[in-house]
């Protein structure tokens, strides 16, 4: 004979009635939530550390406009206060937002601003999605007394996966002596980051440029 299945009552609720309660409370929790989310969300940010930035007030309109949250607005002030001018810290993060990224790297732009790399080159680093954790290399090559196109070829390369050098071993082979188009004309080839100390021995060992290119035609 089959077994009828039987069910308790919650507290005195009838079984039925008590899911319907879960699934109701449910619903207005997430409810809740979404409308706390909502209140935070229209609550308006405090927009003074960009004007103590020197920030004009046209772009912090602007700024307001592209939805930064509180925490955007405190990564493009060290972006400001570094010198980097309002209309490219407003390109900053709108290329961050067509990424559905939020614009996260102010010390970063910072540190490369301060190393004095050109404002486009920056913005064309940002739009390689070169930003982040590579970009203490391409500083670090900055430093070593390179010009903006190598930064932006090595970043180029690392952009789409190529073999590249790394910033230490640039910096240590123009420390070595070579010359600039000729490190280049090498990463153009795409020679990797291991070959550096051969390329630094062949250098100390008197050969020229015309032999280390001939010796690594690339690819």
């Amino acid at each position: 004979m089959a077994r009828v299945r039987t069910y308790k009552s919650t507290n005195g609720i009838p079984p039925g009635a008590f899911q319907v309660f879960l699934r109701t409370s449910a619903t207005l929790f997430f409810s809740l939530m979404l409308l706390v989310a909502g209140c935070e969300r229209m609550t308006p940010i405090d927009t003074k550390p960009l004007d103590n930035a020197g920030m004009a007030y046209s772009a912090i309109k602007q700024l307001q406009a592209l939805d930064i949250t509180s925490s955007e607005l405190a990564e493009v002030v060290k972006a400001r206060a570094a010198g980097f001018p309002d209309d490219d810290c407003i390109e900053l993060v709108r290329i961050y937002h067509n990424r559905n990224h939020p614009f996260s790297v102010g010390d970063t732009v910072a540190g490369l601003v301060k190393a004095r790399l050109r404002e486009e080159t920056i913005l064309q680093l940002a739009r390689l999605d070169e930003l982040g954790i590579n970009a203490g290399g391409l500083e670090l090559i900055r430093l070593a007394g390179f010009s903006d196109s190598m930064v932006l070829e090595v970043a180029s390369h690392e952009a789409m996966g190529k073999p590249v050098f790394s910033g230490a071993a640039l910096s240590n082979m123009r420390n070595a002596g070579m010359r600039e188009p000729v490190l280049l004309e090498l990463v153009r080839r795409n020679i990797p980051d291991s070959e550096a100390p051969t390329i630094i021995g062949l250098h100390r060992h008197g050969a020229r440029d015309a032999d280390i290119l001939r010796r690594y035609p690339g690819a």
